[in-house]
C-alpha cells in the first residue's frame, strides 16, 4: 500500500488565516516573525516578535528577563497563521478550513477499503474502473487474521485462484470487463486519488482512524495523517498516532 500526496493548497494555513481574519476584521495582527506566550509569577502575556527581536533566539522552556522579572517560555508559534488556526480549531469555528484542502492517492489498498472512503460525500474522489481497466492479473489483500491461519490461508488463496480463473475465461470467451468483473472479489486491489478541505479531512481521520475502524482504512488514514501534519501542522496538530500492542489508531490530544 502506497499513500502519497498530489497537491494542495499553497501556503494553506495563511489561506485559512486570511478568510478566518475576514470574520474578525484582524488583518492588523499578522505577522510571519514569531508569538511567544510567557509566563511570570502565574500569569502570562504574549509577545511578538515584530517589537521584541531578541524573542527569536528562545525556545520553549527558556527563562528571559522582561520588565524586570524572569519570564518563562510556555510557548512559540512561528507566525500568526499557526497560532490563528489553532484558536480556530479549539473555538470550534471549523468552517474556515474549508478555504485548504489536499489531494491524495491511495495505491495498493483493497476494494473493500475503497468502499467505505467513497461514502464521504464531501470530497471528490476518482477510482481504477473495473469497467475499463483488464483485471485478469489482479493483486489482492489478505487479512492478516486469514494470513495467520493455514486452513483459512488456504481456502482464501484458492478461493482467488478460481476468481482469477473465472475471469480470465469469461475475458476468452467474449465477456467485457464491466460484467466479468462480477466475480471480482472486495479483496481486489485498487488505486483511488481522493480530494477534500481540510475540514473533511480531519473528519475522515477521526472516523476512520479510530480504534474501532476496519484495519486496512486505520492504516491508510495513519499514513495520510503523517503527510497532513508534515504539510499543514496547525490544523492537523492535535491528531496523534498511538500504537497498542499490534492495534494502531488515531486519537485527538484531548480523547488521550
Amino acid at each position: 500500500m502506497k499513500v502519497e500526496l498530489i497537491a494542495m493548497t499553497a501556503d494553506a494555513e495563511k489561506v485559512i488565516e486570511s478568510a478566518g481574519r475576514t470574520c474578525y476584521l484582524s488583518f492588523d495582527q499578522k505577522t510571519d516573525r514569531s508569538i511567544v506566550k510567557a509566563e511570570k509569577e502565574g500569569r502570562w502575556k504574549l509577545l511578538r516578535e515584530d517589537n521584541e527581536p531578541s524573542l527569536s533566539k528562545l525556545r520553549e522552556g527558556d527563562v528571559f528577563q522582561a520588565e524586570g522579572g524572569s519570564w518563562k517560555v510556555l510557548r512559540i508559534w512561528k507566525n500568526s497563521a499557526e497560532k490563528f488556526v489553532e484558536m480556530l480549531l479549539k473555538s470550534g469555528h471549523h468552517s474556515v478550513l474549508e478555504h485548504a484542502s489536499a489531494t491524495i492517492r491511495i495505491k495498493g489498498a483493497s476494494r473493500a477499503f475503497s468502499h467505505q472512503l467513497v461514502r464521504h460525500r464531501l470530497a471528490s474522489i476518482s477510482q481504477q474502473s473495473q469497467r475499463y481497466v483488464n483485471e485478469e492479473d489482479f493483486g489482492y489483500i489478505e487479512p492478516l487474521s486469514i494470513q495467520a491461519n493455514p486452513e483459512a490461508h488456504e481456502l482464501f488463496v484458492d478461493y482467488m485462484e478460481k476468481a482469477r480463473e473465472a475471469y480470465q475465461r469469461f475475458q476468452e470467451i467474449g465477456i467485457k470487463n464491466e460484467d466479468a468483473r462480477f466475480v471480482l472479489p472486495n479483496a481486489v486491489v485498487s488505486e483511488i486519488v481522493i480530494t477534500a478541505n481540510f475540514r473533511e479531512w480531519r473528519h475522515i481521520l477521526e472516523i476512520r482512524g479510530s480504534l474501532g475502524a476496519q484495519w486496512e482504512i486505520v492504516q491508510v488514514m495513519v499514513e495520510i495523517l503523517k503527510i497532513l501534519k508534515k504539510e499543514a501542522p496547525s490544523v492537523f496538530f492535535d491528531f496523534e498516532i498511538i500504537q497498542k500492542g499490534n492495534k494502531i489508531q488515531i486519537v485527538k490530544v484531548s480523547e488521550k
